[in-house]
């Protein structure tokens, strides 16, 4: 049963190939709408069918959108936490260098997320809590003080949250 099915399947195929091939004399563009809806059983209906009108969409004003996307691309959260960061960060910023072992960690600022080691941070003068969570439930924190002008490297090693190993005695 499924040998035939599958025999079905191919010669469908077949007969969609062979008409397009097969009639050379019509538009490419037909060919290939009216292709679309073809069978092995409406192959000879299907000089009658005409591919359906589409309305123009007009182009958005902003030449950089697409007229195909209706919806705003979404901004990820951990970009729009530091934009904020940035944008706090007045005339004299400082800069702020997030290492870890192993790299790729999440960073947390003050409890954002605002991305993954190794990340620099433009961001004001101040005190800022920083945590990094590993992909295994390793964590590490650091308080981080940071004066106008300045620029920090914080590296962090990070610890497993949990005990790996148990021994029994």
């Amino acid at each position: 049963m499924i040998k035939r099915s599958r025999m079905l399947a191919r010669s469908g195929w077949l007969s969609l190939f062979l008409f397009i091939c097969l009639w050379p004399q019509r538009a490419a563009g037909q060919d290939l709408a009216e292709a679309g809806a073809l069978t092995s059983r409406s192959a000879a209906s299907a000089s009658s069918i005409k591919a359906p009108e589409v309305p123009s969409v007009k182009a958005p004003e902003d030449s950089s959108k697409s007229p195909h996307l209706l919806v705003a691309p979404v901004q990820h959260p951990e970009v729009a936490n530091r934009q904020a960061l940035e944008q706090k960060a007045g005339k004299n910023p400082a800069k702020l260098l997030l290492r870890s072992t192993p790299s790729g960690a999440q960073v947390f600022v003050n409890g954002m997320f605002v991305g993954n080691t190794p990340l620099l941070l433009v961001v004001a003068p101040g005190k800022y809590e920083v945590e990094l969570r590993g992909s295994r439930l390793e964590h590490a924190r650091n308080s981080v003080d940071l004066l106008p002008n300045e620029t920090r490297t914080v590296s962090l090693s990070l610890s497993a949250r949990y005990p790996t190993r148990v021994a029994v005695k």
